[in-house]
């Protein structure tokens, strides 16, 4: 391995085009870390409100954006036992994945599942842990309850579609064109809802509430969700596109005996995230494998287009999960 290696930098908060290709000392592995030959990073919002200067970075994380990729492994700290020099793995990052080497808790690596490319892998950890947690841990989601998750289309949407399909729910969800709304109903949504042009809390009303709301948009949809949730409902935050404050009528959660909760996954401990990659590895491995579940792709970037994929990501024009090639 050169000591040096390429990598995407914020060069100043800004828009996509803040992202410039530089070179860069390659990381060495900390204790319980190993380091990854990068394969593919997938592309994340998170990313974006990095790069816009609205996310630090966690302390001791890597400056670079990159939550998630796949590669091989080819080096490794102290005290690593489970993973080998030449495993093929994906894997959750504290930051750095927009690089041909990254450094990342061996504990948060998952094995590339059978008969899959190292590109659809690096889609994986971070929608899965993401859903997982706020879903079916958080959330509680059982079989048989009506789910509702808003931007159906994106790559959290399409995951959370499927997971919460396969497991026996009432799937449904909100996207902004037929064409996305299609995709969703495609994925096992029996009502796709385009936000656009129809009402999701009439809509859910209608058939009782939902159970539970997996939302990323916030703003003015935090009053509605409450409207549109079933007694004993849960609403699972998860982002705030349209901004965290709202005026909120708590007499309407007390009446419904609402469940409001949230999580970001970034900030948590490293043994947090090493529960999760367990629980996703039991879940949602065999999903794969028995092609009950896969990651939706909507395009590749090279790794010094990562200003164009970041552009392509925040039209909201995609269907699914964004790439960088960099050693793939």
């Amino acid at each position: 391995m050169t000591q040096t290696m390429r990598a995407v930098e914020i060069t100043k908060p800004g828009g996509p085009d803040v992202l410039q290709i530089t070179e860069r000392p390659r990381p060495e592995p900390a204790h319980g870390q190993v380091v990854l030959k990068v394969a593919y990073a997938g592309v994340n919002r998170p990313d974006a409100l990095q790069r816009a200067g609205a996310y630090d970075p966690p302390p001791g994380a890597s400056d670079l954006p990159g939550l998630e990729a796949s590669g091989e492994v080819v080096a490794l700290g102290a005290g690593v036992t489970d993973l080998a020099i030449g495993d093929q793995v994906c894997a959750l990052l504290p930051g750095g994945g927009y690089a041909d080497y990254v450094a990342t808790p061996a504990a948060h690596c998952l094995p590339v599942p059978k008969g899959m490319s190292m590109k659809q892998a690096a889609c994986l950890p971070e929608t899965c842990f993401t859903v997982h947690s706020n879903v079916f841990t958080r959330g509680g989601l059982q079989a048989g309850e009506k789910f509702l998750v808003h931007g159906g289309s994106s790559g959290i949407g399409t995951t959370a579609i499927q997971l919460a399909s396969a497991l026996g729910a009432r799937v449904f969800a909100t996207a902004g064109s037929e064409e996305k709304c299609e995709a969703c109903r495609d994925l096992g949504a029996e009502r796709a809802i385009n936000y656009k042009t129809e009402d999701f809390v009439a809509i859910l009303q209608a058939d009782g509430g939902a159970d539970l709301i997996l939302d990323m948009v916030g703003g003015d949809y935090i009053p509605r969700n409450v409207q549109a949730l079933d007694l004993d409902g849960r609403l699972v935050q998860i982002a705030f596109l349209q901004g965290p404050e709202v005026k909120l009528n708590f007499a309407l959660m007390m009446v419904k005996r609402l469940t409001l909760t949230g999580s970001t996954l970034r900030p948590q401990s490293d043994l947090a995230k090493a529960r999760i990659a367990r629980n996703v590895q039991d879940m949602v491995w065999p999903l794969i494998e028995s092609g009950r579940f896969a990651p939706v792709m909507d395009s590749e970037f090279d790794l010094a287009d990562a200003s164009a994929a970041h552009a392509r990501m925040e039209s909201s024009g995609h269907i699914g999960k964004i790439v960088l090639r960099v050693g793939g």
